[in-house]
């Protein structure tokens, strides 16, 4: 009796051990939040927010006094509905689990928890996917904000409301999909885009250059457009891009690591050599230097190098940098006068052509000794990353200007893209918002 007393304790002993075991492996191998990649991507979502509104300054500077608070709105306003509709279906549609085209609907709503404070078990898997969801959300924030260059000064509001509601939807959400998805046809072909050259830059370049094309240039273009009314606001607006801009690519790494830190490093080197690039073409070609110049050419920087960010280091962004400034240089002073255009804030000599070549750079350039989940470019004898780069390149222009075209055909039947001739002249501020920039300046003057 004793035996067996003894025998059926042990036996619950064993069994205890193994139950314990079992579930202390089963933990170890559950994904555990990193509190030190949570804080990074928390304050890289902080950084790419602040970006938005330095683009609204960036941009405002650039147009004339009329025009400034409208100019300004376009950008801020795209935080407003995009945000909300990002919790409510945008997220879902680009990142959720559905077919190589766009993403299911279980997580709209951030699906009733299942985007929460958990990791995930498909993106950032040391954060909260909650994390993750506001981090993209603020690229979905700043992109149609961008596009906004290439029409400014000639777009009603209300336009604008109903444009970036369909558009944010339909173009980006799609694109966001292809590239950065598990179950993208992008992603899966291994294009490499680590923080949007395609989803962003050319993206709303090419989408920008769609409205431009329906829209019709500014009154009086070219003779009675005059030069930007706020250099400084310029100045102060392209600071706060370059600030944010480390978020951008730096907290693309989602983890506060060594790649992050590459990334943070190029990014930098990139923009520098870029806008003394800029600078020097315009001592040559202009016999002056200008801070528009410099500013310009360290945005374009910047486009450049996004996509390329982590998977090249320092010496390849030096190139890429040069790149950028000499291509969009030439693109902003020498292509739009050649075919014409009146794309207001060079938008697509900037960031469609800028992440254009980033995006080329990037099958150069790439490297697995600076991140194994890319490749070896074209500098080390591989050309396939190349190739697989320019399908992405291709796919993003057709589909950011066609479907773009498409929704601005729509929108200008249904309520009209462009105000009257007489809202146009008396300025955009006056005539969609009944406010002003600065009151001690004539609507003439302006």
């Amino acid at each position: 009796m004793r035996k067996k007393f003894f025998l059926g304790i042990s036996s619950i002993f064993v069994l205890s051990m193994i139950v314990l075991f079992a579930s202390t492996a089963m933990a170890a191998d559950a994904p555990k939040i990193d509190t030190g990649d949570n804080a990074w991507l928390l304050a890289s979502s902080a950084l790419v927010l602040i970006m938005t509104p330095g683009l609204a300054l960036f941009y405002g500077g650039m147009t004339r006094a009329k025009n400034m608070v409208n100019t300004m709105w376009m950008s801020f306003i795209a935080i407003c509905i995009v945000s909300v509709q990002w919790v409510l279906w945008g997220y879902s549609i680009s990142f959720a689990p559905g077919c190589w085209f766009i993403g299911g609907l279980q997580w709209c709503g951030l699906g009733l928890g299942a985007v929460g404070q958990a990791p995930s078990d498909l993106y950032a898997t040391t954060i909260p996917h909650m994390s993750f969801m506001i981090f993209q959300c603020m690229f979905a924030v700043i992109t149609p904000a961008l596009m906004t260059g290439t029409f400014a000064e000639r777009f009603k509001f209300n336009a604008w409301l109903l444009l970036i509601f369909l558009w944010t939807s339909i173009v980006y959400a799609p694109m966001a999909h292809w590239v950065w998805a598990t179950d993208g046809w992008l992603f899966k072909l291994g294009a490499l885009d680590f923080a949007g050259g395609t989803v962003v830059h050319i993206c709303s370049g090419a989408s920008g250059a769609a409205v431009m094309w329906i829209v019709g240039k500014r009154k009086g273009y070219p003779k009675e457009v005059k030069p930007p009314h706020n250099l400084p606001f310029v100045m102060l607006g392209t600071g706060l891009l370059w600030f944010g801009w480390f978020g951008f690519n730096a907290g693309s790494a989602c983890a506060a690591n060594g790649l992050a830190s590459s990334a943070f490093v190029v990014t930098n080197t990139a923009a520098a050599a870029a806008g003394f690039v800029w600078t020097v073409l315009e001592w040559i070609h202009h016999k002056k230097p200008t801070v528009l110049g410099a500013c310009s050419g360290a945005v374009a920087g910047l486009v450049a190098i996004t996509p390329a960010s982590g998977f090249v280091g320092p010496m390849a962004s030096i190139a890429i940098g040069v790149g950028g400034g000499l291509i969009c240089f030439y693109c902003v002073t020498k292509m739009k006068k050649a075919f014409g255009y009146d794309d207001a804030l060079d938008v697509i000599g900037v960031h469609a052509m800028g992440g254009t070549w980033g995006a080329c750079a990037t099958g150069i350039f790439c490297s697995v000794a600076v991140n194994p989940a890319g490749a070896d470019g074209l500098v080390y004898g591989n050309i396939i990353p190349l190739g697989k780069q320019w399908i992405g390149i291709v796919a993003a222009w057709a589909w950011s200007f066609g479907i773009t075209a498409l929704l601005a055909w729509f929108v200008d039947a249904v309520i009209g893209l462009r105000p009257t001739e007489a809202e146009e002249i008396a300025g955009m501020d006056i005539s969609q918002h009944k406010e002003m920039a600065y009151h001690h300046f004539e609507t003439e003057q302006a």
